[in-house]
This record gives structure tokens, sequence and C-alpha cells, in this order.
């Protein structure tokens, strides 16, 4: 490393030419797919990615659940529509709202374009408006009549007043689509893709913008948040890493007072950061929302040991020794700390590959990427840019700088260090006895901590989506969805279905037995049961039909039924005692207040049966028999939308979902939901063996969750190990080791105590800060060490080691102390809650870690003097 920076400050222009033509080759991979996709189709180009999905392996199993019901049962992600008027006496059911809300519907349903050979946007089928679901009312006994609820704009307020009192009869339009008060209403957008939810959102919008009316219109849902979140992250790349790099340079300009000197460090930050970038970029990965914020990390981490190196060289410099001499000893003193200190944070980062989230390990091991590079562009680029800066900028350092003391703030830190010094020293028995009680206090905050996040509370309280998610939530059922998954557990086994069926078909006539065997003996193994009993069923209804005598028909048509029988048992959710149980779920659910609605299979027949019987509501209830069940379901396919019905229910009959409607996305409020269900199913016995599974985008944001706090709790700790080994590696000593990760220690449990006390929710930010903390917070004892233990070996003695050591070293210290702090406080403007958390954590623990090592390692050295510098 030494021989590096010394070759490189005798050869400056060649590693000036190198980094620049590194910059400019990653910029040209980065740029060229993007400006010329088809000439240069074989890179990878900038691709945003903040599907949560994607924050689990493709392979995770609630994925692929996920994926396989949606496809099953044919369901779209949605983004919601709300419509307010607490003008009207009618609320929303006037004439005018009731228009702009047709008007907007239909213009939903072309909201559609062709992209990549397939279309996207809106799918027009699945639209869930007024104008686009049917009521079901009464057409005299035994009869029904299906009509749009909405069939065109109302020409009157009193027809538009008949549009809410049909839709309150409705159980799945009733707080879903209208609400209890009249006063609002909803229609949900169902997408192709949850990446095209913006784009649609923003048409909506501007459609909404040309009506003129009182009316209040919001837009929400999970993947508009997702979709929306991307679209600012670079907004918040545009604000962040700027503002970053003035205040790094403001910084350093308080520091050194010499703008040329101090380019070097930003070039250094600059050069990481195209680098790092670069590398993911042309590797082919997203940028995800943790990977967008890379540069903001690397800014500050890549200038630290840059800022050593220039405040040694600020303290030192002799004019007649000589540039080169002054950075030579410079480099000898600074080359170990700055190694450890770069290993360290690379191992910090690095950690987060032991989570199972792929974006998460996808940033930590491109961060441990940037800090490598970083550093070896610190001890290359700096030495040379240091040599080719003329002579005549370097008289208001070293020497110089000292004879002018009280002037800029220079002089300022020296007191101060002084002062903490004796500090530090003549109050170490107090300090350690003050801190034992702050970190138990702290650890009282941390077990306070709840595990908590959720997507829309990604933005700004004051953010549109905020906003629209709390009005449109307080008047509706819910505009989060999730989705439970009943599956009846039913024999399949295909062979020993067959033995039983030949067993009871040669109980029938010779006749029917001849027929029917080979039937069953052509199904193969591959095949369902349900396979076989329809291939039966449907043999002996042709058999029916070819009948020459009535007594043939008849042995066919007692077969046929007595076959058709057996099939319908398998239909478990035609049976009036599962759909009755499936209810009793429902109202459990609902019940415990934990849901705003769910709808499902029993609500469909229910409602048809009660207008089967002129609408008497004494007649919503479920049918008593498989063939009652059936009729209804069977007069529902004869309304505008009968693939409606399987949205509930597969085809076989043998699988069923519950759409449950929830107010909160948050994940505590999912957990509670799942264990409701798991209680109900527990205490609640079903009448067949059913089996449970939950999808959907709030349940999998749970998941992934639940995942990331595990995973982060194995990074920490796998991190927190291997800093130790490598302290103690470093130090030759267990207890210089262990004194080493003190401060990071002691800081990383104030801050989460802090965070546990004031309530706030251990989210994907709060999550991963503790391993990226150990890195970084870890760098500022190393440098205080390693300076203590070289001095201490001039010097002999602790306390004429302390005075040098709160000189030159501990100025540099607390120079880097302040600009790797302060240089994520930019985070601060950005436009969305996550970056914001991370910019004042991270500060927090890096401002506590460095005030802790500059107060607490000299207090705990001077009670153990004689322990940690052992004789010989």
């Amino acid at each position: 490393m030494i021989k590096l920076s010394d070759h490189a400050g005798r050869h400056p222009l060649t590693y000036l030419g190198v980094t620049a033509a590194f910059c400019i080759i990653m910029l040209t991979l980065v740029l060229l797919p993007s400006l010329w996709p088809t000439q240069f189709s074989q890179l990878h180009s900038l691709r945003i990615d903040t599907d949560p999905e994607n924050m689990l392996d493709a392979d995770e199993p609630v994925r692929l659940l996920h994926n396989a019901k949606q496809k099953d049962f044919a369901l779209n992600d949605m983004i919601v529509v709300g419509v307010i008027n607490e003008q009207h006496p009618q609320g929303v059911f006037n004439a005018k709202t009731l228009g702009d809300v047709y008007e907007l519907a239909q213009f939903a349903l072309n909201l559609h374009w062709q992209e990549n050979g397939k279309q996207q946007g809106v799918v027009e089928a699945e639209l869930i408006t007024p104008s686009t679901v049917d009521t079901i009312e009464q057409a005299g006994m035994g009869a029904v009549k299906f009509d749009w609820l909405l069939p065109g704009i109302p020409e009157s307020d009193e027809q538009a007043l008949a549009v809410a009192e049909r839709a309150m009869r409705i159980p799945f339009f009733r707080n879903s689509i209208v609400s209890d008060d009249g006063k609002s209403l909803a229609l949900y957008i169902p997408l192709t893709e949850k990446n095209v939810s913006y784009r649609v959102a923003s048409e909506l919008k501007q459609k909404i913008a040309s009506f003129n009316s009182q009316d209040e219109y919001h837009v929400t849902g999970l993947p508009i948040a997702q979709d929306q979140f991307g679209v600012e992250m670079f907004k918040q790349m545009a604000i962040s890493a700027p503002s970053a790099m003035l205040l790094i340079f403001a910084l350093m300009w308080f520091f050194f007072r010499n703008w040329v000197l101090i380019l070097a460090p930003l070039l250094v930050a600059l050069v990481a950061v195209i680098g790092t970038m670069g590398l993911l970029i042309t590797s082919g990965y997203t940028v995800h929302i943790m990977s967008s914020m890379i540069p903001i990390f690397i800014m500050p981490i890549a200038v630290l040991d840059a800022v050593h190196i220039l405040s040694d060289f600020f303290d030192r410099y002799d004019k007649e020794k000589g540039r080169r001499e002054v950075l030579n000893q410079v480099m000898q003193e600074l080359s170990k700390p700055m190694l450890f200190t770069s290993i360290t944070t690379c191992i910090g980062f690095a950690s987060l590959a032991l989570t199972p989230i792929p974006p998460v390990q996808v940033f930590g091991l491109f961060v441990a990427l940037g800090v490598l590079l970083a550093w070896l562009v610190t001890i290359t680029l700096v030495p040379a840019f240091i040599m080719r800066i003329p002579e005549a900028s370097f008289e208001e350092f070293g020497l110089g700088a000292a004879s002018r003391a009280g002037e800029g703030g220079t002089s300022g830190i020296h007191l101060l260090m002084d002062r903490l010094r004796r500090f530090s020293t003549r109050r170490a028995r107090t300090i350690v006895l003050l801190i034992i009680p702050l970190l138990i206090v702290a650890g009282l905050g941390m077990s306070k901590i709840e595990v908590n996040d959720n997507p829309i509370k990604w933005f700004a309280k004051t953010h549109e989506l905020q906003i629209a998610d709390k009005k449109l939530n307080a008047r509706f059922a819910g505009t989060y969805m999730a989705y439970l998954a009943l599956d009846a557990e039913l024999p399949n086994d295909i062979k020993a279905e067959k033995l039983k069926l030949t067993k009871l078909i040669k109980d029938f006539s010779p006749l029917i037995a001849a027929k029917l065997i080979p039937v069953v003996q052509q199904i193969s193994g591959e095949d369902s049961v349900d396979t076989l009993y329809r291939s039966l069923v449907n043999t002996a209804r042709e058999q029916m039909d070819q009948a020459l005598t009535d007594e043939e028909w008849e042995s066919w048509q007692a077969a046929e039924q007595q076959l058709e029988s057996l099939h319908n048992q398998r239909e478990v959710f035609k049976n009036p005692q599962v759909l009755e149980y499936v209810a009793g779920l429902q109202q459990g659910l609902l019940d415990s207040g934990l849901v705003g609605k769910s709808n499902a299979l029993p609500d469909i027949v229910k409602t048809v049966h009660r207008e089967l019987y002129l609408g008497d509501d004494e007649a919503f209830r479920i049918p008593q028999s498989q063939a009652a069940v059936a009729q209804t379901l069977m007069t529902y396919e004869s309304s505008h939308r009968p693939g409606d019905l399987w949205h509930f229910v597969s085809h076989d009959f043998q699988h069923a979902i519950l759409w449950i409607q929830l107010k909160s996305g948050d994940n505590r409020d999912m957990q509670k939901v799942v264990n409701a269900v798991d209680q109900y199913l527990e205490n609640n016995p079903a009448p067949i063996l059913l089996k449970h599974d939950w999808f959907g985008l709030t349940y999998i944001n749970l998941v992934w969750q639940q995942k990331m706090v595990v995973g982060m709790l194995a990074a920490f700790a796998g991190s927190f190990v291997v800093v130790l080994i490598m302290l103690t590696i470093l130090f030759r000593s267990f207890w210089w080791g262990l004194l080493g990760m003190l401060p990071l220690t002691v800081a990383i449990t104030l801050i989460y105590g802090v965070i546990g006390f004031i309530g706030k929710d251990y989210d994907m930010p709060v999550a991963i800060l503790s391993s990226l903390s150990i890195g970084l917070a870890v760098d500022y004892a190393i440098h205080f060490i390693v300076r203590a233990r070289q001095i201490y070996q001039e010097q002999g003695n602790w306390k004429e080691t302390s005075v040098q050591l709160f000189g030159e070293p501990a100025r540099a210290i607390s120079r880097n102390i302040i600009i790797i702090g302060c240089g994520f406080l930019p985070l601060l403007a950005a436009p969305l809650v996550p970056y914001k958390t991370v910019g004042v954590l991270i500060s927090s623990i890096l401002l506590v870690a460095g005030a802790v090592s500059l107060i607490l390692l000299p207090a705990l050295i001077t009670l153990f003097e004689k322990h940690l510098f052992k004789k010989g």
C-alpha cells in the first residue's frame, strides 16, 4: 500500500489518466444502451424496480403461490379511485357526480396500449365501477334479472338516488363501491402489471382535472405507491447526492480553507460512485429502493480516508521537508488504520449478503465494492493529486497554520480536543458509571420496538397518497387487499379411485359395466380424479341419448345419477355445510374488528337466493341442498359478468378464496388477521379437511418484512463477530479488539433505545442500519486506538500519550466525525420517508459513535492502562 502510494506520487499524471479513463468507460457503458438501445442491445441499460415481490427470491414459496393463485382465479392488482361529495344532500348520488363517474369509467375502459408485443394498462373486462357491475334483482318467483348498476348518465337526482338504493342491496357493493353514508364511492381499476400503475393513475388524474365539479377525487393502492416510489427515487437521487457533495465540500473548506486541495476527496467520491453504479447497472442489476441509496452512502465513506490524509498533511506540512517526505510520513502512519477501517466497513456492508432479501444483498455487496474502490483510489489519486498542486497552495498548511492560531476553525477544534482530553481522563470513573445505567435504560427502550412497515408510509404525511389512503379507508371497508385461499384436501389417488369405481360399476347391469369399465381403463395415471368422473358421466349421458327402450334409458339414468352424486361430493364448495362454514369465518373476521369486510362465494349464493324468492330478506341465506346451491350459481352465470364467479371459486369447486379488505396496510395489522384466522380455524373445525394459505401484496409485504428482520439480526451478529476478530488480529489483543467495538455498541444501543421510546416502527431502513453502521462507526475507534498505541510506544505512559493523541490525531478523527456524520444529512431533503429515516439514524449513530470514541475510550484506557499496555 505504501509503495503504491509512493509510486502514484512519483507518476501522478499516469494515475490521474487511468482514473479518468475508468470513469469514461463506466459512463459510456451505462449511457450507450439508453441512448441507442437497438445498436447496443447486448449491453444492460438502467432499469428501475420497486416491486416488493422482488424483495423475495423468485422461487420463494409465497411468491409462487401468489402468482399461481392470481392466474387460477384471474385476479389482477388494482388501484382505487375514490370520489367524495359532502356538499350535496344526496352525497355522490346526484346526477352531476354520477355523470362524471360514468365518464371516468368509460375513459378507464379504453386506457390500454401495446408495448413489447402485448397489451398493457387497464384490464377493461375486470373493471369494478358502478357502470361495469351488475345489480341482482327479482323478476318473479324463481327468476332474477341482471342490469348494470349505472347503465348511463342519470338525467335527474331522483334517478341517481335510485342507483344508491339498488347498490345498498348488494353485499359486494356496500362499503366496497359505495359507502354506507352515500357520500363516497370507489372505482377499482385492475392493471395488467403493477409497473403501469403510475402511468394509468396519471392519465386518470388528467381526466379528473377536466371535470368541473366540487367532488373530491383520490387515487391510492399499493401498486401505485410502489410505482410512484420508483419515479420519486430519481428526485431523491437528483437532490440528495449533489446536496451531500456540496455539504462535504463546505465542511472541508471550513477545515482546510484550500479549494484546490479539497477537490481530491471529492474526486475520490465521484470516481467511487461512478464506478460502483456503473458496475451495478452494466452487471444487469436493477436499481431498487436499496441500491438507489448507494451514491449517498459511498460519498461520505469515500472521503473518510482522504480527509485523514489531508488532515495529517495539513497539520504536518513543512516546506523544508517538502510535500513528498511529509506525504510518505502520513501514509506510513495511516496505512494500517486506513486498510483495516476499509476492511471492517466492507465486512459491515457485505454482511447484508446474509439476508434473504435480494435487493438488500445487492446493496450490501456493491457498497462494499464501492468502499474497496474508494480505498484504492484514495491511496493513489490523493497522493498523485497532491503532487500536482503548485507549492504555493500549501502556504496555509502546517507551521503556517499553527502560527495563526486563533483564526479559522482549526484552533477551535484544538481547544475542544484539549478540554475533551481533560474531561475524559480526569472523570474516567464517572463516565463509565454513567454509561452503564444509560445502556440499561436504552435496552428497555429497545424492548419496545415493534416490527412494522407499509409502502404507503414511505411517503410524507402531506403526500397525496397518504391523504388519499387516510380519507378512503375512513369511508370504505379498506383499500388494502389480502386473499385467503381455502383448498379442499380430497383424495387424489387416481389408481385407488379407479379400483373403487370398477368395483361399483360391476354392480350395475352387465350392459352398463361393459360400456363403463373400458372408460375407466382408458384413464391414465397422469389424469385427475375429476377427469375420470367427467368421462364416466359424459359416457352415461351419451348412452341415455342412444337408448332403444325405456328400461335401458332408466338404467343409464340411474347410473348417471349415482356417478354424478359421487362427483358432486368432490365439489365441496357447493356443499351447503361448507358454505355455511365459510360464511361463519367471514363473520368471525368481521366481529374481530381487524378487517373492514370480506367477500366470498357465500355472498353470491345468498344474494341470488334472496332474489329468487321475490327479494324476501329472510331468504338471504344459503340453500339447504347442494342442488339448490348449484341452481343459484347457474343463475348468476347468466349475468353480464359471469366470469366474476371464478374470481371466488375454481371450476371444479375444490378451491375457493376470500377477498379480505383491510383499512391498514401495516404488517402488524396483517399479522393480526393471520393470527385471527388461525385461531378461528383451530377453534372451529371445518366439516371437511381444508388447507388455508395467504396471498396478495399486503401479505407478501408481511413475509419479506419477517425475513428481513431475521436476516438483519443474522447479518448484524455475523458482522459483529467478524469485525471483533479483525480488530483482535489488528491489535494482537482480544481486550483491545473488544475496546474498539464499544463505541459502536454503545451508539447502536442508545439510538435504538430512543427509537423504541418514541414509538418509531422497526421498518426496512431501521432494520438495515444496524448492519450498515458496524463498518462505519468502528472506524473512529480503530484510528483512535492505533494512534494511541503508536504514541504510547514512544512516550511510555498514558498521560503524555493522551496529550499528543488529542492533538493532530484527535483533530483528524473529529473532522471525520463531522464530515461523515453530517454527510448523510442531505437525505433529509429527500421527498421519501425511508431516505429521511436513513439520513437521521445513520447520522445519529455515526455522530454518537464518534463522540463515544473520544470520551469513553480514553476514560477506559485511563482506568485499565496497566492491563492494556502490558510490559513486553
